[in-house]
């Protein structure tokens, strides 16, 4: 990956409704190198999606929970069987498996409180293997979505 890989990527990540055509003059190629490189990043695996970034508070998902949770036993099938689960629950929209105490932190958005307190009670408590869940309330996203320091 060279300095021009990078001017592309760090373009895409800002802008990546970009058109192949001002995609190659902004980093200043023509359009079949820029094109050509732009598919070998996909096809590396660099670029991995597009995607729209949403507000969810436009969608009416205006609370936002970390939830910490630690596993009974760390054993690889209940490993695979957690992770497994945590598909099926699509308010959690984030999860990250940890080093240490916890071994997940997960991030749940649903419209309100009520809502999450369902949520928790009903689905992420029934979550195969876990012996605690603690969980702590988003007040404010200060940074979301950034770009990579390319």
């Amino acid at each position: 990956m060279d300095a021009i890989d990078r001017k592309i990527l760090a373009t895409l990540q800002s802008e990546g409704r970009l058109s192949a055509t001002d995609l190659a003059a902004r980093v200043g190629l023509s359009l079949s190198p820029c094109h050509r490189r732009l598919r070998a990043l996909e096809q590396a695996g660099v670029i991995t999606d597009y995607r729209a970034t949403i507000d969810p508070a436009k969608l009416g998902l205006g609370f936002s929970a970390i939830v910490f949770a630690t596993l009974g036993e760390g054993s690889r099938d209940n490993v695979l069987s957690f992770e497994t689960a945590l598909f099926k629950v699509p308010e959690i929209i984030q999860a990250q498996r940890l080093f240490g105490d916890p071994d997940y932190m997960l991030h749940v958005i649903t419209e309100d409180l009520a809502t999450f307190q369902r949520l928790y009670d009903d689905s992420l408590l029934a979550l195969p293997h876990v012996s605690r869940l603690s969980s702590t309330l988003v007040m404010k996203n200060v940074i979301q979505s950034r770009p990579f320091p390319i």
